[in-house]
């Protein structure tokens, strides 16, 4: 049966809403991970290195799309509950047209400034150019990109999240089989690896420009509009949080990668990168429960139906600490072979890149819940907080742990500092949701 946003949700239908924004998001996570896995195992460690060191620069590029895809599925899921599907296409139409100019307009400027930033985090000699071959491949394709970052969420307000998911398991099987057609058959090195996932990435975000720009079953469509600055405005203002969340996520690996190389050399860089191939995994299940039920919170609050928001808001706390506590023992139960598949050639590397991992994995208890808080005032349409929450945690918490730690701690700093932000970044959460619960009327 139809899971429709209008619904009241029960566990099992909440579950099920969101099952396949999860799994979109793993899907997308491992494709991208997969990258690093063929590069660590059939190029070498300094290829890898440079993968990892380009990759948040790449990624921070890429975060106009979690903007424009979170920020305007509230506006349209708004729009939605309050009855107005014309003006919602309209809406949508215009933000997926604004996405491909702004993104041709980044592809532009990213590839002028690609060798320089290389210099800047680092890169010297054989890593530099490695970095570039990297980086020019994906900023040329970076509309791609940007649409699938969009769609993602779009897709489950036009209540067609499993349409989504098919698309994001064929974009990540095309990366996978092109990853080892191009690395290990044809020895293309780090080429191959950027290759391989553009062609990943132009499957997840062309095939759904092809399906909404047609007849279909969704609540949205592709219809001609015109520029609605408004509407663009709001959009950014209210998705500026996650597209802050992931820049400075973007900013912070950078400054990881600065202490890592101070601290541990090329080693280090390389132990994070398999750490944070492996967080991908798992901080993906947070951002697709938050993706999923973001319209639905969207939806609800636009009907003015508080009993719902209610309903809603108590069952996720109750879903996310559930799954915080799982996902922590299961990162640490599965730390040796997961580290084994990334670095299992280097002992030296594998025992520290698995120590790493297992102080890392503590964030898991409490990641879910500052995740959820800052995309649930996305949902409401309060960009402000939910800015200030992603502001907080993504970037003044750990920039400062990232500093301070390592100082007092050494190398086991480096991987506290998300586990010490993560703490200081609950009590700014739980302060804002008491905030706004006169508001909102979610308590």
């Amino acid at each position: 049966m139809r899971i429709q946003l209008s619904d009241h949700f029960t566990y099992k239908r909440l579950l099920r809403f969101v099952m396949p924004s999860i799994v979109m998001m793993i899907c997308t996570s491992v494709y991208s991970i997969v990258d690093g896995l063929f590069v660590s195992n059939f190029v070498g460690k300094t290829p890898f290195a440079a993968v990892n060191l380009i990759f948040p620069f790449l990624m921070a590029m890429g975060t106009i799309g979690f903007m424009i895809g979170i920020g305007g599925s509230a506006v349209v899921a708004i729009t939605l509950g309050e009855g107005d599907r014309e003006r919602a296409n309209q809406y949508f139409s215009f933000l997926i047209y604004a996405s491909i100019g702004l993104s041709l307009i980044l592809s532009a400027v990213g590839l002028i400034v690609l060798r320089p930033v290389s210099v800047m985090l680092g890169a010297e000699g054989a890593l530099l150019e490695h970095c570039v071959v990297y980086g020019r491949i994906l900023i040329a394709g970076q509309t791609a990109f940007i649409l699938q970052n969009v769609f993602q969420s779009f897709f489950v307000t036009a209540e067609k999240p499993g349409l989504s998911l098919k698309i994001s398991v064929a974009a990540g099987v095309v990366n996978f089989v092109m990853d080892y057609v191009f690395i290990v058959l044809f020895g293309w090195g780090v080429a191959g690896a950027a290759w391989a996932t553009l062609m990943g990435q132009i499957v997840g975000g062309i095939i759904p420009i092809v399906y909404f720009a047609r007849e279909n079953e969704s609540l949205l469509r592709l219809i001609p509009c015109g520029f609605n600055g408004r509407v663009l405005w709001k959009t950014c203002t209210n998705g500026s949080s996650e597209m802050l969340s992931s820049l400075s996520a973007s900013v912070v690996n950078i400054l990881y990668n600065y202490q890592l190389i101070r601290i541990a050399g090329e080693d280090g860089v390389a132990a994070y990168g398999a750490i944070m191939y492996v967080n991908f995994i798992f901080a993906a299940i947070f951002i697709g429960y938050s993706i999923g039920s973001g319209p639905v919170i969207g939806y609800h609050y636009g009907a003015g139906n508080k009993k719902e928001l209610k309903n809603l808001f108590g069952k996720s706390l109750a879903v996310i600490g559930i799954a915080g506590i799982a996902l922590t023992a299961l990162a640490e139960l599965l730390s040796a072979p997961l580290t084994r598949v990334f670095v299992g050639y280097d002992p030296d590397l594998y025992a520290m890149t698995r120590h790493g991992f297992c102080l890392y994995a503590l964030a898991f208890l409490l990641s879910g819940f500052n995740a959820f808080g800052s995309a649930f005032f996305t949902a409401l349409g309060n960009g402000v907080v939910s800015a200030a929450i992603s502001f907080m945690r993504t970037l003044v918490f750990e920039v400062a742990m990232v500093l301070y730690l390592p100082a007092l701690l050494g190398l086991d700093g480096v991987w506290l500092a998300l586990v010490a932000a993560e703490i200081l970044a609950l009590a700014v959460t739980g302060a804002f949701l008491l905030w706004g619960r006169g508001r909102y009327g979610y308590m």
